[in-house]
């Protein structure tokens, strides 16, 4: 199943809303660089892709606009190595 990637500036996060709960990956952006700080998907959407697809969407993202990702993240940091083409946004 695919899911709506959603950018929410004012929270600084990207978020998607599924079955009334909301996953996100939280950023801060310095200079030309975005910082992916935490991965939420609540414990009722476990099990599901959710954070998988919200790195990859993310990431997806991040690339089409030229940025330079920095995973804070463990998460981030693990999906990345598990899909190494993803490194060329690091």
């Amino acid at each position: 199943m695919e899911y709506k990637l959603i950018e929410n500036t004012d929270g600084n996060r990207f978020e998607m809303h599924i079955d009334g709960f909301v996953p996100y990956i939280e950023y801060t952006l310095k200079a030309d660089k975005i910082y992916l700080n935490h991965t939420i998907v609540p414990k009722e959407l476990g099990g599901r892709g959710i954070g998988s697809a919200l790195v990859k969407q993310t990431l997806e993202i991040l690339q089409n606009r030229k940025m330079k990702v920095v995973p804070v993240c463990s998460f981030v940091e693990a999906y990345i190595n598990k899909h190494p083409e993803w490194k060329v946004v690091l």
